[in-house]
Protein backbone atom coordinates (compact mmCIF):
# COMPACT_ATOMS: atom_id res chain seq x y z
CA UNK A 1 0.00 0.00 0.00
CA UNK A 2 1.13 3.37 -1.29
CA UNK A 3 0.43 6.44 1.23
CA UNK A 4 -0.70 9.91 0.81
CA UNK A 5 1.41 12.68 2.48
CA UNK A 6 -1.76 13.31 4.84
CA UNK A 7 -1.89 9.68 5.99
CA UNK A 8 1.40 9.38 7.37
CA UNK A 9 -0.80 8.90 10.95
CA UNK A 10 -2.15 5.75 9.56
CA UNK A 11 0.93 4.58 7.91
CA UNK A 12 2.67 4.20 11.55
CA UNK A 13 -0.50 2.66 13.07
CA UNK A 14 -0.30 0.18 10.40
CA UNK A 15 3.29 -0.47 10.67
CA UNK A 16 3.08 -0.84 13.87
CA UNK A 17 0.15 -3.59 13.28
CA UNK A 18 2.50 -5.49 11.19
CA UNK A 19 5.26 -5.85 13.69
CA UNK A 20 2.68 -7.07 16.60
CA UNK A 21 1.67 -9.80 13.99
CA UNK A 22 5.30 -10.86 13.14
CA UNK A 23 5.92 -10.73 16.92
CA UNK A 24 3.20 -12.83 17.71
CA UNK A 25 3.36 -15.00 14.79
CA UNK A 26 7.23 -15.99 15.63
CA UNK A 27 7.11 -15.76 19.29
CA UNK A 28 4.00 -17.87 19.99
CA UNK A 29 3.02 -15.41 22.65
CA UNK A 30 -0.66 -14.20 22.07
CA UNK A 31 -1.09 -10.80 20.78
CA UNK A 32 -5.02 -10.78 19.84
CA UNK A 33 -5.63 -7.83 22.46
CA UNK A 34 -3.03 -5.45 21.58
CA UNK A 35 -3.77 -6.19 17.88
CA UNK A 36 -7.57 -5.62 18.43
CA UNK A 37 -6.98 -2.42 19.40
CA UNK A 38 -4.28 -0.81 17.41
CA UNK A 39 -7.40 -2.01 14.35
CA UNK A 40 -9.52 0.39 16.29
CA UNK A 41 -7.21 2.81 15.99
CA UNK A 42 -6.38 2.88 12.89
CA UNK A 43 -10.09 2.79 12.00
CA UNK A 44 -10.73 5.83 13.98
CA UNK A 45 -7.86 7.27 12.51
CA UNK A 46 -9.06 6.50 8.68
CA UNK A 47 -11.95 8.42 9.32
CA UNK A 48 -11.18 11.04 11.65
CA UNK A 49 -8.19 12.15 8.14
CA UNK A 50 -11.02 11.37 5.68
CA UNK A 51 -13.99 13.34 7.25
CA UNK A 52 -12.04 16.30 7.21
CA UNK A 53 -10.64 16.04 3.24
CA UNK A 54 -9.19 19.89 1.87
CA UNK A 55 -9.99 19.51 -1.98
CA UNK A 56 -6.26 19.41 -2.57
CA UNK A 57 -6.28 16.00 -0.58
CA UNK A 58 -9.03 14.90 -2.18
CA UNK A 59 -7.40 15.42 -6.01
CA UNK A 60 -4.49 13.46 -4.41
CA UNK A 61 -7.26 10.71 -3.14
CA UNK A 62 -8.73 10.73 -6.63
CA UNK A 63 -5.22 10.21 -7.89
CA UNK A 64 -3.86 7.25 -6.36
CA UNK A 65 -1.79 4.61 -7.27
CA UNK A 66 -3.74 1.89 -5.65
CA UNK A 67 -7.31 3.23 -6.78
CA UNK A 68 -9.67 0.92 -9.59
CA UNK A 69 -9.36 1.82 -12.92
CA UNK A 70 -12.23 1.55 -15.50
CA UNK A 71 -11.37 -2.17 -16.71
CA UNK A 72 -11.23 -3.13 -12.59
CA UNK A 73 -14.44 -1.77 -12.37
CA UNK A 74 -15.86 -3.49 -15.10
CA UNK A 75 -14.46 -6.64 -14.40
CA UNK A 76 -16.08 -6.33 -10.89
CA UNK A 77 -19.35 -5.13 -12.41
CA UNK A 78 -19.57 -7.55 -15.11
CA UNK A 79 -18.06 -10.45 -13.29
CA UNK A 80 -15.63 -10.76 -16.36
CA UNK A 81 -18.43 -11.74 -18.97
CA UNK A 82 -16.92 -8.34 -21.16
CA UNK A 83 -16.21 -8.60 -24.65
CA UNK A 84 -13.93 -5.42 -25.13
CA UNK A 85 -14.25 -3.72 -29.01
CA UNK A 86 -11.33 -1.70 -30.56
CA UNK A 87 -10.81 0.71 -32.85
CA UNK A 88 -12.32 4.05 -34.12
CA UNK A 89 -12.68 2.81 -37.94
CA UNK A 90 -10.95 5.87 -39.27
CA UNK A 91 -7.10 5.65 -38.23
CA UNK A 92 -6.04 3.83 -34.81
CA UNK A 93 -7.50 2.33 -31.83
CA UNK A 94 -6.60 4.50 -28.81
CA UNK A 95 -5.59 2.56 -25.64
CA UNK A 96 -6.60 5.41 -23.27
CA UNK A 97 -10.45 4.58 -23.67
CA UNK A 98 -11.81 1.91 -23.38
CA UNK A 99 -15.47 0.13 -24.49
CA UNK A 100 -17.65 -2.81 -25.21
CA UNK A 101 -20.41 -4.73 -23.88
CA UNK A 102 -20.71 -6.73 -20.76
CA UNK A 103 -23.54 -8.07 -18.26
CA UNK A 104 -25.02 -5.96 -15.59
CA UNK A 105 -27.16 -7.84 -13.08
CA UNK A 106 -28.41 -10.05 -16.29
CA UNK A 107 -28.42 -6.68 -18.49
CA UNK A 108 -26.33 -6.15 -21.87
CA UNK A 109 -24.93 -2.62 -20.88
CA UNK A 110 -22.32 -1.10 -23.12
CA UNK A 111 -19.35 0.07 -21.02
CA UNK A 112 -17.02 2.95 -22.54
CA UNK A 113 -14.52 4.69 -19.78
CA UNK A 114 -10.87 6.29 -19.48
CA UNK A 115 -8.37 3.37 -18.34
CA UNK A 116 -4.96 5.34 -17.30
CA UNK A 117 -2.65 2.04 -16.91
CA UNK A 118 -1.59 0.27 -14.04
CA UNK A 119 1.71 0.76 -14.27
CA UNK A 120 4.26 2.17 -15.65
CA UNK A 121 4.67 0.62 -19.08
CA UNK A 122 0.97 0.38 -19.77
CA UNK A 123 0.45 3.96 -17.80
CA UNK A 124 2.87 5.99 -21.41
CA UNK A 125 0.68 2.87 -23.68
CA UNK A 126 -2.23 4.50 -22.76
CA UNK A 127 -1.05 7.88 -22.53
CA UNK A 128 -2.11 8.15 -18.39
CA UNK A 129 -5.70 8.43 -20.04
CA UNK A 130 -5.72 11.33 -22.16
CA UNK A 131 -7.37 10.04 -25.57
CA UNK A 132 -6.79 11.34 -28.94
CA UNK A 133 -9.41 12.07 -31.12
CA UNK A 134 -9.25 8.21 -31.72
CA UNK A 135 -10.65 7.41 -28.65
CA UNK A 136 -13.24 9.64 -28.82
CA UNK A 137 -14.29 8.77 -32.28
CA UNK A 138 -13.94 5.31 -31.12
CA UNK A 139 -16.33 6.10 -27.88
CA UNK A 140 -18.78 7.45 -30.43
CA UNK A 141 -19.09 4.68 -32.62
CA UNK A 142 -19.54 2.37 -29.30
CA UNK A 143 -22.64 4.28 -28.59
CA UNK A 144 -24.21 4.28 -31.85
CA UNK A 145 -23.98 0.37 -31.84
CA UNK A 146 -25.60 0.27 -28.11
CA UNK A 147 -28.31 2.42 -29.69
CA UNK A 148 -28.80 0.52 -32.39
CA UNK A 149 -29.27 -2.62 -30.31
CA UNK A 150 -31.28 -0.61 -27.92
CA UNK A 151 -28.64 -1.23 -25.09
CA UNK A 152 -28.21 1.63 -22.53
CA UNK A 153 -24.94 3.15 -21.77
CA UNK A 154 -22.45 3.63 -18.73
CA UNK A 155 -19.41 5.72 -19.02
CA UNK A 156 -16.55 5.56 -16.33
CA UNK A 157 -14.62 9.23 -16.81
CA UNK A 158 -11.04 9.23 -15.09
CA UNK A 159 -8.93 11.73 -17.03
CA UNK A 160 -6.46 14.28 -16.34
CA UNK A 161 -7.68 15.84 -19.84
CA UNK A 162 -7.80 15.09 -22.71
CA UNK A 163 -4.41 14.71 -24.86
CA UNK A 164 -2.59 17.94 -25.67
CA UNK A 165 0.18 16.57 -28.14
CA UNK A 166 0.55 18.11 -31.71
CA UNK A 167 -0.92 14.78 -33.35
CA UNK A 168 -3.73 14.84 -31.35
CA UNK A 169 -4.45 18.71 -32.45
CA UNK A 170 -3.54 17.86 -36.27
CA UNK A 171 -6.74 15.18 -36.12
CA UNK A 172 -8.99 17.44 -34.78
CA UNK A 173 -9.38 16.70 -31.11
CA UNK A 174 -11.58 19.63 -30.61
CA UNK A 175 -14.14 18.44 -33.19
CA UNK A 176 -14.54 14.68 -31.81
CA UNK A 177 -14.99 16.28 -28.26
CA UNK A 178 -17.60 18.52 -29.59
CA UNK A 179 -18.94 15.80 -32.10
CA UNK A 180 -19.34 13.75 -29.34
CA UNK A 181 -21.12 16.18 -26.33
CA UNK A 182 -23.43 16.60 -29.47
CA UNK A 183 -24.67 13.32 -30.42
CA UNK A 184 -24.58 12.32 -26.93
CA UNK A 185 -27.60 14.78 -26.00
CA UNK A 186 -29.44 12.80 -28.33
CA UNK A 187 -28.84 9.17 -27.88
CA UNK A 188 -32.45 7.31 -27.70
CA UNK A 189 -31.08 5.04 -24.88
CA UNK A 190 -29.89 5.03 -21.19
CA UNK A 191 -26.94 7.36 -20.70
CA UNK A 192 -25.13 7.11 -17.28
CA UNK A 193 -22.04 8.99 -16.06
CA UNK A 194 -19.78 8.34 -13.22
CA UNK A 195 -16.15 10.13 -12.20
CA UNK A 196 -14.51 7.39 -10.97
CA UNK A 197 -11.44 9.70 -10.46
CA UNK A 198 -10.43 12.61 -12.13
CA UNK A 199 -12.80 14.37 -14.10
CA UNK A 200 -10.99 17.03 -16.58
CA UNK A 201 -11.85 19.46 -19.06
CA UNK A 202 -13.37 18.51 -22.27
CA UNK A 203 -11.51 15.12 -21.71
CA UNK A 204 -14.20 14.27 -19.33
CA UNK A 205 -17.13 15.79 -21.03
CA UNK A 206 -15.96 14.08 -23.92
CA UNK A 207 -18.10 10.62 -22.85
CA UNK A 208 -19.73 13.24 -20.39
CA UNK A 209 -23.39 13.79 -21.25
CA UNK A 210 -26.20 11.68 -19.70
CA UNK A 211 -29.69 11.65 -18.35
CA UNK A 212 -27.83 10.86 -15.07
CA UNK A 213 -24.02 11.93 -13.64
CA UNK A 214 -22.61 10.90 -10.45
CA UNK A 215 -19.51 11.25 -8.78
CA UNK A 216 -17.81 9.10 -6.75
CA UNK A 217 -17.12 10.29 -2.91
CA UNK A 218 -13.49 11.31 -3.27
CA UNK A 219 -13.12 12.45 -7.43
CA UNK A 220 -13.05 15.85 -8.73
CA UNK A 221 -14.29 17.21 -11.60
CA UNK A 222 -13.89 20.67 -12.85
CA UNK A 223 -12.54 22.71 -16.11
CA UNK A 224 -8.99 22.92 -15.42
CA UNK A 225 -6.59 20.56 -12.92
CA UNK A 226 -5.54 23.01 -9.84
CA UNK A 227 -2.08 22.83 -10.76
CA UNK A 228 -3.08 24.26 -14.29
CA UNK A 229 -5.04 26.66 -12.81
CA UNK A 230 -2.23 27.55 -10.27
CA UNK A 231 0.50 28.16 -13.20
CA UNK A 232 -2.18 30.16 -15.15
CA UNK A 233 -2.85 32.78 -12.39
CA UNK A 234 0.29 32.44 -10.06
CA UNK A 235 2.57 31.55 -12.62
CA UNK A 236 3.50 28.47 -10.53
CA UNK A 237 2.44 25.19 -9.11
CA UNK A 238 2.59 26.41 -5.79
CA UNK A 239 -0.60 27.52 -5.26
CA UNK A 240 -1.97 24.20 -6.52
CA UNK A 241 -3.95 24.18 -2.52
CA UNK A 242 -5.59 27.04 -3.27
CA UNK A 243 -6.96 26.52 -6.66
CA UNK A 244 -8.07 23.14 -5.99
CA UNK A 245 -10.31 25.62 -3.15
CA UNK A 246 -11.14 28.17 -5.45
CA UNK A 247 -12.09 26.13 -8.13
CA UNK A 248 -14.80 23.89 -6.29
CA UNK A 249 -14.56 20.71 -7.77
CA UNK A 250 -15.17 18.14 -4.98
CA UNK A 251 -18.44 15.76 -5.49
CA UNK A 252 -19.94 17.90 -2.79
CA UNK A 253 -19.23 21.21 -4.62
CA UNK A 254 -20.54 19.48 -7.54
CA UNK A 255 -24.15 18.69 -5.67
CA UNK A 256 -24.13 21.80 -4.10
CA UNK A 257 -24.04 23.55 -7.71
CA UNK A 258 -26.60 21.26 -9.21
CA UNK A 259 -23.85 19.98 -11.91
CA UNK A 260 -24.21 15.99 -11.35
CA UNK A 261 -27.14 13.60 -9.76
CA UNK A 262 -25.55 12.17 -6.82
CA UNK A 263 -22.51 11.19 -5.21
CA UNK A 264 -21.83 7.11 -4.92
CA UNK A 265 -20.42 6.62 -1.30
CA UNK A 266 -16.73 5.17 -1.10
CA UNK A 267 -15.53 2.62 1.36
CA UNK A 268 -13.61 3.88 4.56
CA UNK A 269 -10.46 5.23 3.26
CA UNK A 270 -11.37 5.40 -0.37
CA UNK A 271 -11.63 3.03 -3.48
CA UNK A 272 -7.98 1.92 -3.33
CA UNK A 273 -8.33 0.33 0.14
CA UNK A 274 -11.18 -1.69 -0.98
CA UNK A 275 -12.24 -1.92 -4.67
CA UNK A 276 -14.12 -4.82 -4.79
CA UNK A 277 -16.75 -2.87 -2.45
CA UNK A 278 -16.31 0.61 -4.26
CA UNK A 279 -17.69 -1.38 -7.44
CA UNK A 280 -20.50 -3.21 -5.35
CA UNK A 281 -21.70 0.86 -4.12
CA UNK A 282 -21.24 1.60 -7.92
CA UNK A 283 -23.25 -1.25 -9.07
CA UNK A 284 -26.05 -0.65 -6.84
CA UNK A 285 -26.48 2.88 -8.00
CA UNK A 286 -26.46 1.81 -11.63
CA UNK A 287 -28.54 -1.06 -11.22
CA UNK A 288 -31.19 1.10 -9.77
CA UNK A 289 -30.64 4.30 -12.13
CA UNK A 290 -30.94 2.02 -15.09
CA UNK A 291 -33.78 0.62 -13.79
CA UNK A 292 -35.61 3.98 -13.49
CA UNK A 293 -34.34 5.35 -16.83
CA UNK A 294 -36.11 2.69 -19.18
CA UNK A 295 -39.90 3.66 -17.58
CA UNK A 296 -38.95 7.28 -19.28
CA UNK A 297 -39.59 7.14 -23.16
CA UNK A 298 -36.52 7.95 -25.27
CA UNK A 299 -38.01 11.50 -26.27
CA UNK A 300 -38.51 12.02 -22.93
CA UNK A 301 -34.93 11.01 -21.92
CA UNK A 302 -33.36 13.29 -24.64
CA UNK A 303 -35.51 16.60 -23.64
CA UNK A 304 -34.60 16.05 -20.05
CA UNK A 305 -31.19 15.67 -20.82
CA UNK A 306 -31.22 18.40 -23.06
CA UNK A 307 -32.91 20.82 -20.55
CA UNK A 308 -30.57 18.98 -17.77
CA UNK A 309 -27.48 20.72 -19.62
CA UNK A 310 -29.02 23.64 -20.53
CA UNK A 311 -29.90 24.81 -17.62
CA UNK A 312 -26.26 24.69 -15.46
CA UNK A 313 -25.08 27.93 -14.96
CA UNK A 314 -26.15 31.53 -14.34
CA UNK A 315 -26.23 34.11 -17.24
CA UNK A 316 -28.09 37.88 -17.54
CA UNK A 317 -29.25 38.67 -20.75
CA UNK A 318 -28.58 42.66 -21.56
CA UNK A 319 -30.56 44.91 -23.91
CA UNK A 320 -28.52 46.10 -26.76
CA UNK A 321 -29.92 49.78 -26.51
CA UNK A 322 -28.53 49.66 -22.55
CA UNK A 323 -25.11 48.62 -23.90
CA UNK A 324 -24.91 50.64 -26.31
CA UNK A 325 -25.97 53.93 -23.75
CA UNK A 326 -23.05 52.25 -21.35
CA UNK A 327 -20.61 52.84 -24.15
CA UNK A 328 -21.27 56.29 -24.70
Amino acid sequence: MQYLDFEKPIEELEHQLEKLKEVQEKSKVDLSSSISDIETKIQEKIKEIYSNLTPWQTVQVSRHPNRPYTLQYIEYLTGGNFIEFHGDRHVADDKAIVGGFGSLDGETVMFIGHQKGINTKMRQLRRFGMANPDGYRKALRLMRLAEKFNKPIVTLIDTPGAYPGLEAEERGQGEAIARNIQEMFSLKVPVVCIIIGEGASGGALGIGVGDRVYMLQYTWYSVISPESCSSILWRGWQFKEKAAEALKLTAKDMLELKLIDGIIPEPLGGAHRNPEQAAMYVKETLVKVLSELKQISPEERINQRIEKFTSMGVFKEIDTNDLAEANL
